[in-house]
């Protein structure tokens, strides 16, 4: 599940963000303890805090004092803004760059979604 590419800590700050935003984690609920975090991906509770800890600094987790660590109001709608907003840059125009490349045009790549699209559902 974890990478080599970046700290520990970000990739299951960016896990636990994508849950929520796939709804996973409602907002408003608790999600795991640092230690129940740590034990289910065999991590040391203090990279498990510093990720948790990242999520509360950027308003998606709020923290009850001796309750838990809970998904705070609006954050499923935050995160998929913030997707949404690099969705292009990070998906669309590599692919468009690889499809020129591979001199594959627009049509085609419209047909090609449309087919995964379909087999999808």
């Amino acid at each position: 599940m974890f990478t080599d590419d970046r700290p520990i800590f970000q990739q299951l700050a960016d896990q636990l963000a994508d849950d929520i935003a796939a709804g996973v984690y409602p907002e408003g609920a608790a999600i795991p303890s640092a230690t129940d975090l740590g034990v289910f991906f065999r991590l040391n509770p203090a990279t498990v805090s510093r990720g948790v800890n990242l999520l509360v600094d950027r308003g998606v987790l709020f923290k009850k004092r001796g309750v838990g660590i809970f998904v705070a109001p609006q954050a499923t709608n935050e995160l998929r803004r913030r997707r949404h907003d690099g969705f292009e840059a990070n998906y669309i125009e590599p692919m468009l760059h690889e499809a020129a490349l591979l001199g594959i045009d627009p049509a085609t790549i419209c047909q090609i979604i449309s087919n995964r699209v379909k087999d999808k559902s």
